[in-house]
């Protein structure tokens, strides 16, 4: 039996950042958008994923995911490497347990680009996530983004937006959804969202002890 995942305790008010857990249905925008944060988001940092799906043309091994095998991925999961896994589209991707820890321990925010069963698997587990959905306008305009992409066969089109219908019926349990019909919006929006949780209670309240006895 696989080594069931843990993650340590994060309790309110401790030195870890926020971690900030991005889903969308495939062609949604979501790692343009997650780029885009990152690039104007300093003390906001990428965990980068494992997967065994090929690596597309401008991709780097370490920089956009860490490409494994099936074998290697599948003795990961034995080993109880990820925080979370799962199988989209053919494909494993996962998250380090090892690595999310030394990240929040460095007291900088983190940004996670993964799938909803991925989130929900760490909804159960991460006390300090944040979780983001981004949803496409319509079904219209995610094949017409599917198709430009010029990267996948028809029927692997016809596939993603099949999925696309039952993904988004996850984005009701996500704290917040970002409709990714103007980019520059809803890259606002996400601005706004960093922003906004930076202010939270829990965050702030330890650092004014001072003035509160």
């Amino acid at each position: 039996m696989p080594k069931k995942p843990a993650l340590s305790p994060q309790s309110p008010g401790s030195n870890s950042g926020s971690v900030f857990v991005v889903s969308a249905p495939s062609g949604a925008g979501k790692t343009t958008l997650c780029k885009a944060l990152l690039e104007a988001s300093p003390d906001l940092q990428l965990s980068v994923s494992y997967t065994t799906r090929p690596m597309r043309a401008g991709e780097k091994d370490g920089v956009d995911y860490h490409f494994v095998d099936i074998a290697d991925f599948e003795k990961r999961i034995e080993e109880g490497e990820f925080a979370e896994w799962a199988r989209v589209h053919g494909n494993y991707y996962g998250t380090s347990i090892r690595r999310l820890e030394e990240m929040s321990r460095s007291g900088k925010d983190i940004l996670l680009d993964i799938d909803y069963q991925g989130a929900a698997q760490l909804k159960k587990c991460l006390d300090n996530g944040v979780y983001i959905f981004i949803m496409p306008p319509d079904f219209a305009v995610l094949q017409q983004r599917l198709e430009k992409r010029n990267s996948d066969p028809e029927e692997v089109i016809i596939r993603r937006i099949e999925n696309a219908r039952q993904e988004v019926l996850e984005a009701k349990w996500y704290d917040y959804i970002v409709v990714n019909d103007n980019f520059d919006f809803a890259l606002q929006q996400l601005k706004a969202i960093l922003s906004a949780e930076s202010c939270r209670t829990t965050l702030i309240l330890p650092a004014m002890q001072d003035m509160l006895n």
